[in-house]
Protein backbone atom coordinates (compact mmCIF):
# COMPACT_ATOMS: atom_id res chain seq x y z
CA UNK A 1 0.00 0.00 0.00
CA UNK A 2 1.24 3.55 -0.69
CA UNK A 3 1.86 5.64 2.10
CA UNK A 4 -0.10 8.59 0.96
CA UNK A 5 -2.94 8.37 -1.36
CA UNK A 6 -4.60 11.64 -2.27
CA UNK A 7 -3.01 13.62 0.28
CA UNK A 8 -4.62 12.05 3.24
CA UNK A 9 -2.25 8.82 4.86
CA UNK A 10 -3.79 5.23 5.46
CA UNK A 11 -7.10 5.87 6.36
CA UNK A 12 -7.83 4.07 10.05
CA UNK A 13 -11.34 2.22 9.95
CA UNK A 14 -12.66 2.56 13.45
CA UNK A 15 -15.54 0.43 13.09
CA UNK A 16 -16.36 -2.60 10.31
CA UNK A 17 -17.40 -6.09 10.39
CA UNK A 18 -15.47 -7.96 7.89
CA UNK A 19 -15.67 -9.55 4.54
CA UNK A 20 -17.17 -12.97 3.53
CA UNK A 21 -14.89 -15.27 2.79
CA UNK A 22 -16.25 -17.50 -0.54
CA UNK A 23 -17.22 -16.68 -3.98
CA UNK A 24 -20.36 -14.52 -4.30
CA UNK A 25 -23.33 -15.74 -7.04
CA UNK A 26 -25.65 -12.51 -8.18
CA UNK A 27 -28.33 -13.90 -4.90
CA UNK A 28 -25.57 -13.74 -2.45
CA UNK A 29 -23.99 -10.63 -3.51
CA UNK A 30 -26.88 -8.61 -4.00
CA UNK A 31 -28.48 -9.63 -0.27
CA UNK A 32 -24.94 -8.08 0.73
CA UNK A 33 -25.49 -5.07 -1.13
CA UNK A 34 -29.24 -4.76 -0.18
CA UNK A 35 -28.38 -4.55 3.27
CA UNK A 36 -25.79 -1.83 2.56
CA UNK A 37 -28.38 0.30 0.15
CA UNK A 38 -30.44 -0.05 3.41
CA UNK A 39 -33.37 -2.49 2.50
CA UNK A 40 -34.59 -5.47 4.10
CA UNK A 41 -37.10 -6.57 1.02
CA UNK A 42 -36.72 -7.43 -2.62
CA UNK A 43 -35.76 -4.85 -5.07
CA UNK A 44 -38.64 -3.77 -7.18
CA UNK A 45 -39.44 -5.54 -10.35
CA UNK A 46 -37.40 -5.02 -13.02
CA UNK A 47 -34.48 -3.76 -11.01
CA UNK A 48 -31.51 -5.08 -8.96
CA UNK A 49 -29.76 -3.49 -6.01
CA UNK A 50 -26.97 -2.30 -8.24
CA UNK A 51 -29.61 0.29 -9.05
CA UNK A 52 -28.89 1.80 -5.38
CA UNK A 53 -26.48 4.71 -4.57
CA UNK A 54 -24.24 1.80 -2.85
CA UNK A 55 -24.48 -0.37 -6.35
CA UNK A 56 -23.63 2.66 -8.15
CA UNK A 57 -20.62 3.09 -6.03
CA UNK A 58 -19.47 0.04 -6.14
CA UNK A 59 -19.87 -0.16 -10.13
CA UNK A 60 -17.61 2.84 -10.12
CA UNK A 61 -14.96 2.15 -7.84
CA UNK A 62 -14.08 -1.26 -7.69
CA UNK A 63 -14.09 -2.61 -11.24
CA UNK A 64 -10.70 -0.69 -12.13
CA UNK A 65 -9.35 -2.59 -8.88
CA UNK A 66 -10.09 -6.15 -10.89
CA UNK A 67 -8.98 -5.06 -13.76
CA UNK A 68 -12.37 -3.83 -15.77
CA UNK A 69 -13.56 -0.32 -17.13
CA UNK A 70 -15.79 1.36 -14.59
CA UNK A 71 -19.69 1.13 -14.46
CA UNK A 72 -19.31 -2.24 -16.36
CA UNK A 73 -22.39 -4.11 -16.25
CA UNK A 74 -22.94 -6.36 -12.93
CA UNK A 75 -22.65 -9.85 -14.43
CA UNK A 76 -19.73 -8.55 -15.73
CA UNK A 77 -18.11 -7.56 -12.91
CA UNK A 78 -19.10 -10.63 -10.90
CA UNK A 79 -18.23 -12.92 -13.12
CA UNK A 80 -14.38 -11.12 -13.21
CA UNK A 81 -14.62 -11.51 -9.13
CA UNK A 82 -15.79 -15.43 -10.06
CA UNK A 83 -12.90 -15.55 -12.45
CA UNK A 84 -10.25 -14.22 -9.94
CA UNK A 85 -11.40 -16.18 -6.90
CA UNK A 86 -12.61 -14.96 -3.46
CA UNK A 87 -8.95 -15.23 -2.35
CA UNK A 88 -7.29 -13.05 -4.78
CA UNK A 89 -10.45 -10.65 -5.35
CA UNK A 90 -11.09 -9.58 -2.00
CA UNK A 91 -6.86 -8.97 -1.02
CA UNK A 92 -7.02 -6.43 -4.56
CA UNK A 93 -10.66 -5.03 -3.17
CA UNK A 94 -9.36 -4.26 0.32
CA UNK A 95 -5.33 -3.29 -0.56
CA UNK A 96 -6.77 -0.78 -3.35
CA UNK A 97 -9.40 0.75 -0.62
CA UNK A 98 -6.83 2.91 1.15
CA UNK A 99 -7.18 1.35 4.64
CA UNK A 100 -4.35 0.51 6.61
CA UNK A 101 -5.80 -0.34 9.97
CA UNK A 102 -9.11 -1.86 10.83
CA UNK A 103 -10.63 -2.15 14.32
CA UNK A 104 -12.93 -5.05 13.42
CA UNK A 105 -16.20 -5.84 16.08
CA UNK A 106 -14.81 -9.36 15.50
CA UNK A 107 -17.74 -11.87 14.97
CA UNK A 108 -17.97 -15.34 16.30
CA UNK A 109 -16.50 -17.71 13.71
CA UNK A 110 -18.14 -17.95 10.91
CA UNK A 111 -18.39 -16.49 7.22
CA UNK A 112 -16.38 -13.34 8.11
CA UNK A 113 -13.09 -12.10 8.14
CA UNK A 114 -11.65 -12.55 11.86
CA UNK A 115 -9.09 -9.82 12.30
CA UNK A 116 -6.17 -11.46 11.36
CA UNK A 117 -7.54 -12.91 8.10
CA UNK A 118 -8.51 -8.99 7.67
CA UNK A 119 -5.19 -7.64 8.18
CA UNK A 120 -3.47 -10.46 5.84
CA UNK A 121 -5.85 -9.66 3.04
CA UNK A 122 -5.67 -6.24 2.85
CA UNK A 123 -1.98 -5.98 3.60
CA UNK A 124 -2.35 -3.91 6.97
CA UNK A 125 -2.87 -4.23 10.80
CA UNK A 126 -6.40 -5.29 12.15
CA UNK A 127 -7.36 -5.26 16.17
CA UNK A 128 -10.07 -6.60 18.32
CA UNK A 129 -13.25 -4.26 18.96
CA UNK A 130 -14.97 -6.81 21.69
CA UNK A 131 -18.74 -6.33 22.27
CA UNK A 132 -20.09 -6.77 25.42
CA UNK A 133 -23.49 -8.24 24.63
CA UNK A 134 -21.85 -11.26 22.98
CA UNK A 135 -19.40 -11.61 25.23
CA UNK A 136 -22.07 -11.99 28.09
CA UNK A 137 -23.90 -14.26 25.96
CA UNK A 138 -20.84 -16.78 25.69
CA UNK A 139 -20.52 -16.40 29.24
CA UNK A 140 -23.55 -17.38 30.03
CA UNK A 141 -23.69 -20.16 27.98
CA UNK A 142 -21.73 -21.67 30.87
CA UNK A 143 -22.97 -20.21 33.62
CA UNK A 144 -26.39 -21.53 35.41
CA UNK A 145 -26.91 -19.16 38.42
CA UNK A 146 -26.98 -15.27 38.24
CA UNK A 147 -23.55 -15.40 40.80
CA UNK A 148 -21.82 -17.70 38.61
CA UNK A 149 -22.78 -15.29 36.13
CA UNK A 150 -21.71 -12.49 36.98
CA UNK A 151 -18.37 -13.40 38.32
CA UNK A 152 -17.80 -14.89 35.37
CA UNK A 153 -18.21 -11.60 33.01
CA UNK A 154 -15.94 -9.71 35.35
CA UNK A 155 -13.36 -12.32 34.91
CA UNK A 156 -13.84 -12.33 30.99
CA UNK A 157 -13.78 -8.90 30.46
CA UNK A 158 -10.59 -8.42 32.40
CA UNK A 159 -9.43 -11.18 30.25
CA UNK A 160 -10.50 -9.59 26.84
CA UNK A 161 -9.23 -6.13 28.36
CA UNK A 162 -5.45 -7.45 27.60
CA UNK A 163 -5.54 -8.19 24.14
CA UNK A 164 -8.77 -5.97 22.61
CA UNK A 165 -8.14 -2.39 21.65
CA UNK A 166 -11.57 -1.52 22.87
CA UNK A 167 -15.07 -2.62 23.97
CA UNK A 168 -18.24 -1.99 22.11
CA UNK A 169 -21.87 -1.44 23.80
CA UNK A 170 -25.01 -1.39 22.38
CA UNK A 171 -26.82 0.01 25.07
CA UNK A 172 -29.36 2.86 23.71
CA UNK A 173 -29.96 4.90 27.05
CA UNK A 174 -27.91 4.38 30.29
CA UNK A 175 -27.97 7.06 33.39
CA UNK A 176 -25.23 8.86 35.44
CA UNK A 177 -24.95 6.18 38.18
CA UNK A 178 -24.28 1.96 37.87
CA UNK A 179 -27.13 -0.03 38.61
CA UNK A 180 -27.52 -1.34 42.37
CA UNK A 181 -25.74 -4.86 42.86
CA UNK A 182 -29.18 -6.79 44.37
CA UNK A 183 -30.95 -4.73 40.89
CA UNK A 184 -27.94 -6.62 38.56
CA UNK A 185 -28.31 -9.61 40.53
CA UNK A 186 -32.06 -9.97 40.16
CA UNK A 187 -32.30 -8.89 36.08
CA UNK A 188 -29.47 -11.59 35.57
CA UNK A 189 -31.49 -14.31 37.41
CA UNK A 190 -34.48 -12.87 35.35
CA UNK A 191 -32.58 -13.55 31.79
CA UNK A 192 -30.61 -16.70 33.04
CA UNK A 193 -34.31 -18.27 34.02
CA UNK A 194 -35.87 -17.06 30.41
CA UNK A 195 -33.21 -16.73 27.73
CA UNK A 196 -32.05 -19.53 25.04
CA UNK A 197 -28.50 -20.66 24.60
CA UNK A 198 -26.52 -17.76 22.27
CA UNK A 199 -28.67 -14.76 23.46
CA UNK A 200 -27.45 -11.73 24.29
CA UNK A 201 -28.84 -9.64 27.57
CA UNK A 202 -32.34 -8.79 27.09
CA UNK A 203 -32.67 -6.93 30.64
CA UNK A 204 -31.55 -2.75 30.17
CA UNK A 205 -29.65 -3.31 33.64
CA UNK A 206 -27.49 -5.68 32.54
CA UNK A 207 -26.78 -3.73 29.45
CA UNK A 208 -26.00 -0.79 31.81
CA UNK A 209 -24.08 -3.14 34.38
CA UNK A 210 -22.04 -4.24 31.37
CA UNK A 211 -21.41 -0.94 30.18
CA UNK A 212 -20.28 0.70 33.99
CA UNK A 213 -17.94 -2.52 34.15
CA UNK A 214 -16.25 -2.05 30.91
CA UNK A 215 -15.08 1.59 31.98
CA UNK A 216 -13.36 0.14 35.03
CA UNK A 217 -11.11 -1.00 32.59
CA UNK A 218 -10.07 1.92 31.46
CA UNK A 219 -10.28 1.02 27.28
CA UNK A 220 -12.11 3.07 25.03
CA UNK A 221 -15.39 2.37 25.04
CA UNK A 222 -17.38 2.61 21.74
CA UNK A 223 -20.96 3.13 22.04
CA UNK A 224 -23.31 2.54 19.60
CA UNK A 225 -26.52 4.21 19.54
CA UNK A 226 -28.94 5.19 17.81
CA UNK A 227 -29.59 8.87 19.19
CA UNK A 228 -26.34 9.83 21.10
CA UNK A 229 -28.67 12.28 23.62
CA UNK A 230 -30.23 9.35 25.14
CA UNK A 231 -26.54 8.73 26.98
CA UNK A 232 -26.00 12.00 28.00
CA UNK A 233 -26.36 11.39 31.95
CA UNK A 234 -23.82 8.50 31.08
CA UNK A 235 -21.60 10.65 29.40
CA UNK A 236 -21.27 13.48 31.88
CA UNK A 237 -20.32 11.01 34.97
CA UNK A 238 -17.79 9.38 33.23
CA UNK A 239 -15.93 12.68 32.31
CA UNK A 240 -13.24 11.91 35.69
CA UNK A 241 -13.41 8.28 34.85
CA UNK A 242 -9.95 8.33 32.63
CA UNK A 243 -11.51 6.65 29.81
CA UNK A 244 -12.50 7.85 26.27
CA UNK A 245 -16.02 6.93 24.58
CA UNK A 246 -16.76 6.96 21.03
CA UNK A 247 -20.26 7.68 20.07
CA UNK A 248 -21.15 5.66 16.52
CA UNK A 249 -24.86 7.20 15.98
CA UNK A 250 -27.14 6.05 13.57
CA UNK A 251 -26.53 8.25 10.29
CA UNK A 252 -28.97 11.18 10.86
CA UNK A 253 -28.03 11.52 14.39
CA UNK A 254 -24.38 12.40 13.54
CA UNK A 255 -24.29 15.96 14.31
CA UNK A 256 -25.58 15.25 18.05
CA UNK A 257 -23.04 13.10 18.19
CA UNK A 258 -20.08 15.78 17.00
CA UNK A 259 -22.47 18.36 19.62
CA UNK A 260 -21.56 16.01 22.15
CA UNK A 261 -17.87 15.30 22.02
CA UNK A 262 -17.24 19.28 21.29
CA UNK A 263 -19.28 19.26 24.51
CA UNK A 264 -17.20 16.83 26.82
CA UNK A 265 -13.56 16.05 26.27
CA UNK A 266 -13.27 12.48 26.88
CA UNK A 267 -15.85 11.86 24.14
CA UNK A 268 -15.69 11.42 20.52
CA UNK A 269 -17.67 11.32 17.78
CA UNK A 270 -17.84 8.98 14.69
CA UNK A 271 -18.09 10.72 11.08
CA UNK A 272 -18.80 7.56 8.20
CA UNK A 273 -18.11 8.93 5.21
CA UNK A 274 -20.01 12.19 5.45
CA UNK A 275 -17.09 14.45 7.44
CA UNK A 276 -19.37 17.55 5.66
CA UNK A 277 -21.91 17.29 8.39
CA UNK A 278 -19.83 17.34 11.31
CA UNK A 279 -17.09 19.06 11.00
CA UNK A 280 -18.70 22.05 11.85
CA UNK A 281 -20.16 20.46 15.05
CA UNK A 282 -16.95 20.14 16.59
CA UNK A 283 -12.79 19.79 16.93
CA UNK A 284 -11.27 18.45 14.14
CA UNK A 285 -9.28 16.08 16.88
CA UNK A 286 -12.56 14.99 18.48
CA UNK A 287 -13.43 13.00 14.98
CA UNK A 288 -13.10 10.06 13.27
CA UNK A 289 -13.62 7.70 10.16
CA UNK A 290 -15.37 4.50 9.76
CA UNK A 291 -16.73 2.29 7.34
CA UNK A 292 -18.88 0.08 9.20
CA UNK A 293 -18.74 -2.46 6.46
CA UNK A 294 -19.74 -6.09 6.57
CA UNK A 295 -19.87 -8.88 4.02
CA UNK A 296 -18.16 -7.23 0.77
CA UNK A 297 -14.91 -6.71 0.48
CA UNK A 298 -16.66 -3.72 -1.86
CA UNK A 299 -18.22 -1.77 0.68
CA UNK A 300 -14.51 -0.89 2.17
CA UNK A 301 -13.42 0.43 -1.00
CA UNK A 302 -16.79 2.72 -1.39
CA UNK A 303 -16.73 3.74 1.89
CA UNK A 304 -13.23 4.74 1.93
CA UNK A 305 -13.62 6.63 -1.51
CA UNK A 306 -16.84 8.48 -0.24
CA UNK A 307 -14.86 9.80 2.44
CA UNK A 308 -11.88 10.67 0.85
CA UNK A 309 -13.60 12.61 -2.00
CA UNK A 310 -16.05 14.44 0.85
CA UNK A 311 -12.96 15.69 2.52
CA UNK A 312 -11.08 16.80 -0.26
CA UNK A 313 -13.87 19.38 -1.31
CA UNK A 314 -14.72 20.23 2.07
CA UNK A 315 -10.99 21.13 2.60
CA UNK A 316 -10.63 22.52 -1.06
CA UNK A 317 -13.40 24.94 -0.09
CA UNK A 318 -12.49 26.03 3.18
CA UNK A 319 -8.86 26.92 1.52
CA UNK A 320 -10.79 28.79 -1.34
CA UNK A 321 -13.12 30.67 1.23
CA UNK A 322 -9.72 31.85 2.56
CA UNK A 323 -10.53 29.62 6.28
CA UNK A 324 -7.07 27.39 6.27
CA UNK A 325 -4.07 26.94 4.11
CA UNK A 326 -3.25 23.95 2.32
CA UNK A 327 -1.12 22.92 4.86
CA UNK A 328 -3.78 23.26 7.64
CA UNK A 329 -6.47 21.64 5.28
CA UNK A 330 -4.13 18.60 4.89
CA UNK A 331 -3.43 18.08 8.48
CA UNK A 332 -7.28 18.60 9.59
CA UNK A 333 -7.83 15.52 6.86
CA UNK A 334 -4.96 13.64 8.61
CA UNK A 335 -7.08 14.09 11.71
CA UNK A 336 -9.79 12.97 11.07
CA UNK A 337 -8.54 9.80 8.48
CA UNK A 338 -6.35 8.45 11.00
CA UNK A 339 -4.56 10.82 13.32
CA UNK A 340 -7.41 10.87 16.20
CA UNK A 341 -7.85 6.90 16.19
CA UNK A 342 -3.98 6.28 15.99
CA UNK A 343 -4.49 8.59 19.68
CA UNK A 344 -7.96 6.94 21.54
CA UNK A 345 -7.29 3.94 20.83
CA UNK A 346 -3.49 3.82 21.56
CA UNK A 347 -2.42 2.48 17.88
CA UNK A 348 0.72 3.35 18.01
CA UNK A 349 1.56 1.80 21.01
CA UNK A 350 0.08 -1.81 20.27
CA UNK A 351 2.10 -1.80 17.11
CA UNK A 352 5.28 -0.92 19.51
Amino acid sequence: MDDRRDGIPPLVDQYSHGAVHGDLGLGAFETHLAEAAGSTGPAPPGTTFFDSRAGLAVRRWCPPLLGLEPHCAPVRYLARRRELGAYRAGHLLLRGAGIGTFLLAAEAPGDLTSPAELARAADGRAHEVVRLEPLAARVADTCGSADAFLACTAEALYAASRTATAFASGVAFCDGAPPAAAEVREAARRWLHTRHAGEAPAEPVLGRHLLWSAVATGLPLQLHCPDPQRLTGFLRATASQGVDLVLLPDPWHRRQAAQLAAAFPHVYADVGTRPEETLREAPFGKLLFSTGARGLAELYVVAARLFVRAMERLMGDWVADGWCGAAEAGRICSLVAAGTARRVYRLDAVAG
